[in-house]
């Protein structure tokens, strides 16, 4: 069975992911963002393999969310699954990043390289990532007016250029990305056409699956099926630019 860490695992996608692992008998370490919200995985604490507690929106405590799941041990993968949607400002965290960037992109980048290296990374995208091309200028939003819904598109095309360069960068790790599709969550909304069953589907079966389409490295996937990202997301230069300046804004470097 296979130990399988999932960021913003107490509600949403997460949770329903963990659920799933957890019923297939794999580990699961969960994660929330305070120990108040940690209170909603009650139900779930006695079967995980632990829990770690850390505000992703702040890089100090996204270094410490890493301590605690290395101090756990190795993982088998890793599913990057928290995530905020368009706010109406660019709000500042405590190292006074935009907030949209700092959860979706900041944190995966700083948890994949502090991460003991698992066989399996899975990063949670979205279609409306291909509406974030052209990124790399004024990725923390200090020139440029506010739009969150561009924010947000641009932090999910980086995340899906993040996995495709590790499958590059390191070939013993299994790399993908998902589009789990507009799924009914607080997110998604109760008018969102794609259950919570079946937008969980993919990440899970990428973090354990045995068969070898799920260890294909450098794939972005929807509903169990293979389709062509933004042009950017596959774009080596644009790949090496995007981690040049993620090191830049965290102060760490991906191995």
């Amino acid at each position: 069975m296979a130990r399988v860490f999932i960021t913003g695992s107490t509600d949403g996608l997460g949770r329903a992911a963990a659920m799933s692992l957890l019923d297939q008998g794999h580990e699961v370490v969960l994660h929330a963002r305070t120990p108040e919200r940690a209170s909603a995985l009650a139900d779930l604490t006695s079967k995980a393999a632990g829990i770690v507690i850390g505000d992703l929106s702040s890089a100090g405590q996204s270094r410490r969310v890493a301590e605690q799941v290395n101090a756990i041990g190795r993982m088998d993968a890793v599913i990057h699954n928290a995530g905020i949607y368009t706010v109406p400002t660019r709000g500042s965290t405590p190292e006074e990043h935009a907030i949209t960037l700092a959860v979706n992109t900041l944190a995966p980048f700083i948890l994949t390289a502090l991460i003991e290296r698992p066989d399996r990374l899975i990063y949670l995208s979205s279609g409306l990532h291909r509406g974030g091309e052209g990124s790399l200028h004024d990725l923390d939003w200090t020139e440029r007016s506010w739009d969150g819904a561009r924010a947000y598109a641009e932090s999910k095309l980086h995340v899906v250029a993040l996995a495709h360069l590790l499958a590059r960068r390191w070939p013993d790790v299994v790399s993908s990305a998902v589009d789990p599709g507009w799924v009914r969550t607080r997110m998604g909304g109760a008018g969102a056409p794609v259950d919570i069953e079946t937008g969980q589907r993919t990440q899970s079966w990428l973090a354990v699956g045995t068969e070898p389409a799920a260890q294909v490295s450098g794939r972005y996937w929807h509903n169990m099926q293979i389709q062509q990202p933004a042009a950017e997301a596959t774009n080596t230069s644009f790949q090496e630019g995007l981690v040049e300046r993620l090191q830049d804004l965290t102060g760490v470097a991906l191995p």
